[in-house]
């Protein structure tokens, strides 16, 4: 009976170990392919977002084309169209795509 008790107890901490180490790899999985990707494009978003100058053709978010006029802290006026009278303006979070006039001009 006593070996009985034991065999138990054996197998119940390898029971718990495996599912120890299946935690750790779905975490690690979680990490790898869903966590980090996200830190990746948001450290890419936030150089694009620094290197921006006046003069520059966005995206926005909305999905509207115009050229950078002026920049503060957290928002640029965008000028949309030929229409010199279109100036809007809005947060640096709403530009979407950067293309600077010298690549442009390739």
């Amino acid at each position: 009976m006593l070996s009985i008790l034991a065999t138990d107890a054996a197998s119940s901490a390898a029971g718990m170990g495996s599912m120890i180490i299946s935690l750790v790899i779905l975490f690690a999985f979680m990490y790898f392919f869903m966590i980090r990707p996200q830190q990746k494009e948001a450290k890419q978003k936030n150089a694009m977002l620094s290197a921006l100058a006046v003069g520059d053709t966005v995206l926005t978010t909305s999905g509207f084309y115009g050229t950078v006029i002026d920049i503060t802290d957290d928002t640029v006026i965008v000028e949309f169209g030929s229409n010199k009278n279109c100036r809007i303006p809005m947060q640096k979070a709403a530009i979407a795509q950067v293309e600077k006039p010298e690549d442009a001009a390739e």
